[in-house]
């Protein structure tokens, strides 16, 4: 049996309820992808171009239980250096916490919420550079927690620079 209201909907959990995420809504919010040497740069045969990723998560809260999450993904592509592709995506998802610690709830935003994301963002960027002409670019799983650590890492080491100033 499942507990719902006379509407038919799922009420809120109750204070001493499990932790639960749930997606609201997902969507993409800029895109953007750069083919400057078209066609030139769509030979055949030509050098594979190196590929340098960037990722950024941000967050928002927004009102409550809603958290809006943003990936933001950059991929440069370029032979020497001279810019094959550039795209960009910033991907974005509302999501909604419930009875999630205070302590576990910068680890589920920063980690979990973007793995989540990923999949789809990750096949919008394979369809931008094949719809620009080139193979399909498929993005190696990113480990969101290390990322968190490593940001956690930076943020403790700028704090104990500023204290000893």
């Amino acid at each position: 049996m499942t507990d719902t209201d006379p509407k038919g909907t799922n009420p809120e959990p109750s204070a001493d309820a499990e932790p639960r995420l749930s997606i609201a809504a997902q969507y993409v919010k800029d895109q953007s992808f750069e083919n400057p040497g078209a066609p030139g740069s769509l030979a055949r045969g030509a050098k594979t171009p190196s590929i340098s990723v960037g990722i950024d998560v941000q967050v928002r809260r927004g009102a409550e239980p809603n958290y809006e999450v943003e990936l933001k993904i950059s991929v440069h592509a370029k032979q020497e250096e001279t810019t094959i592709f550039l795209a960009e995506l910033l991907y974005g998802g509302v999501f909604q916490l419930f009875n999630i610690p205070a302590e576990t709830l910068q680890p589920v935003l920063l980690i979990e919420c973007p793995r989540l994301l990923f999949p789809f963002a990750r096949r919008i960027i394979a369809d931008m550079t094949r719809d620009g002409g080139y193979a399909p670019l498929m993005l190696d799983n990113i480990d969101f927690s290390q990322l968190y650590r490593q940001r956690m890492t930076q943020l403790q080491a700028e704090a104990e620079a500023t204290k000893q100033q």
